[in-house]
């Protein structure tokens, strides 16, 4: 029997897929006092203080990016990865 072969945009699609349900649900739960300990994530990017700025005269552009993780993220990166390895 021939076997499949990932999709690596899949895998890539269930991660986004999973830090954004992830940290959806980390927002939404920490309100309840028994996962309080759950609140601790990182925050990370380019340009947070600075964002790069391009003035074309008529537009002007700005670029920053950043990435906030929290614990909850984490859980959905895992059953992102755990989904991708079930998919056969």
């Amino acid at each position: 029997m021939m076997r499949r072969q990932k999709n690596p945009w899949i895998f890539l699609l269930l991660l986004l897929v999973g830090i954004v349900i992830g940290g959806f649900l980390g927002e939404m739960l920490l309100e309840f006092e028994p996962l309080k300990f759950l609140d601790h994530g990182e925050s990370f990017g380019i340009a947070l203080d600075r964002p790069f700025v391009l003035d074309l005269s008529i537009i002007q552009l700005s670029f920053a990016l950043m990435i906030n993780i929290n614990i909850f993220s984490i859980i959905g990166i895992i059953f992102a990865i755990v989904i991708f390895n079930k998919m056969g």
